[in-house]
């Protein structure tokens, strides 16, 4: 087992490990979350610990609860491999998204991560619109981007520029890097990336070859990998679960399930970022509630008409911009019901209290 500061711990979570005064307790990094439980790793060695019951009670929201990345503080049975996760020091950074369905809650898939890789495949995987929505998610985190085109070794030289030129078109200025998990062609574009106490979250829908760019990165197969169907290039999950490796260099990499569905949850400043360049053209408009649609004087029509705008970027855009309306009107309903909830629990409380009270 690698010590803490190789595992990612430094300075900010030192001071805010002080403030905690656990006398018994001792830091770990989540490696893993299961059913229930979560692999943690100490200095002592790898634990399989549970959260405490003061710490699940306590939580507003799953959100508020361990997840793969973050440094928690566990009461340690080294006897026994076990352990009891206390509290979750305070987060550097976050990539969340919205729970699959219909429940309007926040999951958080990796915590306290330096560098998001965006990960498509080059052969028939590679969609500019869903590496933006993924952007806006990751601007948002306190982590940095890099996009990621893997299988260079099934897409010829002229293709994969192509490809390569509008992805770089639709990441505004993200790191676009062409790699082969198979051959390892361009892995060494990953290095800077990847330097000692730096933590590396993949993420991309499933069979774009995560856990394949992993096992060349640890040199060893640790991670199943599943063939891709032949007409369409996806598959099934290889990975079924999030979890943290250490490299030989003493980066981490966190591995994560191929997502079907990335629903947004922000505020709107990760979608603005990634699309910079239509909230500036917006600013430019003659109108400020301009509605880009046949206004006179709109600067988006008119980038559309000389070319300088793509008419699916702008599409997605909207198309954002729709999703997180429509998600703040949820999450109102949500706290709104979650504030009846409450005065309905109190006033039911007080109607007991009174009842106990009148009893002869």
């Amino acid at each position: 087992m690698q010590k803490s500061v190789e595992m990612g711990w430094s300075a900010y979570f030192q001071e805010h490990w002080k403030k905690l005064e656990m006398a018994e307790g001792v830091p770990a990094r989540v490696v893993a979350e299961h059913r229930g439980m979560y692999s943690v790793a100490a200095e002592s060695g790898e634990l399989l610990a549970e959260v405490s019951g003061r710490l699940r009670h306590r939580a507003a929201g799953r959100a508020d609860l361990p997840a793969v990345g973050d440094w928690v503080a566990v009461e340690a049975r080294a006897a026994e491999g076990r352990g009891t996760i206390h509290a979750v020091l305070p987060r550097r950074s976050r990539f969340v998204r919205k729970v699959a369905g219909r429940r309007v809650e926040e999951q958080v898939v990796a915590a306290n991560v330096d560098t998001v890789f965006l990960v498509t495949s080059l052969n028939q995987d590679m969609n500019p619109r869903r590496i933006e929505r993924y952007l806006a998610q990751v601007w948002v985190s306190g982590a940095s981007p890099v996009a990621v085109l893997n299988k260079a070794d099934l897409c010829d030289e002229a293709q994969a520029a192509a490809l390569a030129a509008e992805l770089e078109a639709a990441a505004m200025g993200v790191p676009v890097l062409r790699v082969s998990a198979a051959t390892g062609e361009g892995f060494e574009s990953l290095a800077p990336f990847l330097a000692a106490g730096q933590t590396v979250a993949l993420l991309g829908s499933s069979g774009v070859g995560k856990s394949s760019i992993i096992n060349r990165l640890l040199g060893r197969e640790a991670q199943a990998v599943r063939e891709v169907r032949e007409g369409d290039d996806r598959g099934r999950h290889a990975t079924t679960t999030r979890q943290l490796f250490a490299l030989p260099g003493g980066a981490m990499v966190i591995d994560t399930p191929g997502m079907r569905e990335l629903g947004l949850w922000s505020d709107g400043a990760g979608v603005e970022q990634a699309f910079a360049d239509i909230e500036s053209l917006a600013a430019e408009c003659r109108f400020e509630d301009c509605g880009h649609e046949s206004e006179p004087g709109c600067a988006i029509r008119a980038a559309l008409a000389d070319g300088r705008l793509d008419e699916a970027r702008l599409e997605n855009w909207r198309k954002l911009q729709k999703e997180l309306t429509f998600l703040e009107r949820k999450r109102d309903k949500g706290l709104q019901a979650a504030e009846r909830d409450k005065w309905k629990g109190i006033h039911k409380e007080i109607k007991r209290i009174y009842k106990q009270r009148d009893k002869p």
